[in-house]
């Protein structure tokens, strides 16, 4: 019952949308000296979430386990704004990742706040207090 509840899917799906981020992010890190290498980031979450109709699947990783393939990660594209490339042809700015790290983690935060806030409305909404 509770599941179906859009902003608790809101909440899930923005953490989700965090963690893929952050993934796509430490690619970016990963690969900082990596020649040719273009930085790459998710769109923004309300794009996001809307392909994504709301839902996240899980990854398959094993044959057997449940979902299918990830609904986030290929999302994931060069980012054309103002980065500068190296000699060697890569965009990835180590300060400019720390700063959007910054931001992901300030989205986290966020989804956590609403999902925690909308659990205390459910249970004093059926009279359970915390």
């Amino acid at each position: 019952m509770f599941d179906r509840l859009e902003i608790l899917q809101l909440a899930r799906g923005l953490s989700a949308y965090s963690g893929a981020r952050q993934s796509v992010l430490a690619e970016n890190v990963a690969n900082a000296n990596t020649p040719g290498y273009r930085a790459r980031d998710l769109p923004e979450f309300a794009e996001a979430y809307r392909s994504s109709t709301g839902m996240v699947e899980l990854r398959q990783t094993r044959t057997g386990h449940v979902g299918g393939e990830d609904q986030i990660s290929p999302l994931a594209t060069p980012i054309f704004e103002d980065l500068q490339a190296d000699p060697t042809g890569n965009t990835v700015s180590v300060e400019h990742e720390l700063t959007r790290a910054a931001d992901i983690r300030s989205d986290h935060n966020r989804a956590l706040a609403v999902y925690s806030s909308s659990l205390d409305i459910i249970r004093a909404a059926i009279g359970r207090a915390r």
